[in-house]
């Protein structure tokens, strides 16, 4: 099919969609600090929080998206909003810390809406403009993780975190009509099991070797970019820079850049070779950790940091989703669940060793993971010959 057949509106609405899913994994972000005291814990305990969504989102993507190859998207879709918001609910109620990261687990196990709606986007464009539809979709997942943190930023100052995931709730009634009414309707195609579904993940990793350079490099990407993101709040909210959580929610609108960006990632990657583009994103963020290590405690140089670490981060993403996305059209689900599985699980172990780091060394602990990170990812880049 062309790209005819997916009309700008759909594709705004379709971003919206992708922006309203993934925001529920970055709800909690700015509020780690508030909800770990609120049960006695400290900075450390709190930074689990953040890691056990993102392993539940790695999860989801494992368990969920593939049966997007099998099953009526829109269908597994619906489910998916409702137990989200379910999840969500679980959290604001939480009575305990180990409630808290139990419940925080199920929201992101079944945050992964966006990871079924690209595929079945990318399913009905041609390969001439699919970095394009990329580029925009995964600009609604910027303005999720903008609109996420801002958000929550705010009204976990004004009414306390857990009415933020009460809000949370009810976006993903929004975010079920969207998905019933635009999504892309899709023939099933697969007559294999369930059980042979997931077994041929295993059969595409080994067949793959594209989809595993791109999920290993994903994999740092993201580690780089959640050791930022996922100490951000225990570093600025001590002196000498003392922000409320409000002001930390603030810095969500530096996605702004990676929003801006992600249209013409999308056509750079169309134009020239992904692999240039990934290079380009890696360079950027190794700048970024470099600038923090050498500036510790500067909000100057941390809007700047950050602001490169998501226009280099939606680099790597964009190239790599196109290279995997032109590997087979009956299994783009499946290739998206191992990418994005090894995304995700990087930002949960960026996030574990930053929190490390950042207890030992402070900023330059932080710098120190990021370029570690991402130089793995400029060496699989730079041995890669295609």
């Amino acid at each position: 099919m062309q790209q005819a057949s997916l009309p700008r509106s759909t594709l705004f609405l379709l971003a919206m969609a992708c922006a309203m899913a993934v925001a529920n994994i970055y709800y909690n972000q700015p509020l780690l600090a508030l909800m770990g005291e609120s049960f006695g814990r400290n900075a450390e305990h709190s930074g689990q929080i953040a890691t056990v969504t993102q392993m539940g989102y790695a999860l989801g993507l494992l368990m969920f998206v593939p049966l997007g190859d099998l099953f009526d998207r829109r269908k597994l879709l619906t489910f998916l909003a409702l137990a989200n918001g379910a999840s969500a609910l679980v959290v604001a109620a939480a009575p305990s810390f180990a409630w808290l990261l139990l419940a925080s687990a199920l929201l992101g196990l079944t945050a992964v809406s966006a990871q079924i709606i690209i595929p079945a986007a990318t399913a009905v464009t041609d390969s001439a403009s699919r970095g394009a539809v990329i580029g925009t979709l995964l600009s609604g997942l910027s303005a999720g993780l903008l609109f996420a943190r801002t958000l929550s930023g705010a009204v976990g100052d004004i009414w306390g975190w857990r009415t933020m995931f009460v809000v949370a709730a009810v976006l993903n009634l929004v975010l079920l009509f969207i998905v019933r009414g635009r999504v892309p309707a899709h023939k099933v195609t697969q007559k294999q099991s369930i059980g042979a579904l997931f077994l041929s993940l295993w059969t595409l990793i080994r067949t793959e070797p594209v989809l595993r350079r791109a999920s290993l490099t994903g994999f740092c990407f993201f580690a780089a970019f959640s050791s930022l993101w996922g100490t951000l709040a225990e570093l600025v909210s001590e002196p000498p820079l003392s922000l409320s959580v409000t002001q930390i929610g603030s810095f969500g609108l530096v996605g702004i850049a990676g929003l801006l960006a992600s249209p013409y990632i999308g056509r750079a990657v169309d134009r020239w070779h992904a692999k240039a583009v990934t290079l380009f994103g890696a360079m950027l963020v190794l700048l970024a950790f470099a600038l923090i290590g050498l500036v510790p405690a500067s909000i100057t140089v941390l809007l700047v940091a950050m602001a490169l670490v998501d226009i280099g981060n939606r680099s790597g993403m964009v190239s790599n989703q196109h290279n995997i996305y032109s590997l087979s059209e009956n299994a783009r689900s499946r290739l998206n669940t191992l990418y994005m599985v090894c995304y995700f699980l990087g930002g949960a172990s960026g996030t574990a060793v930053g929190s490390i780091m950042v207890g030992a060394m402070g900023w330059v602990g932080l710098s120190l993971t990021g370029i570690g990170f991402i130089l793995v990812a400029t060496v699989l880049q730079l041995t890669n010959r295609r």
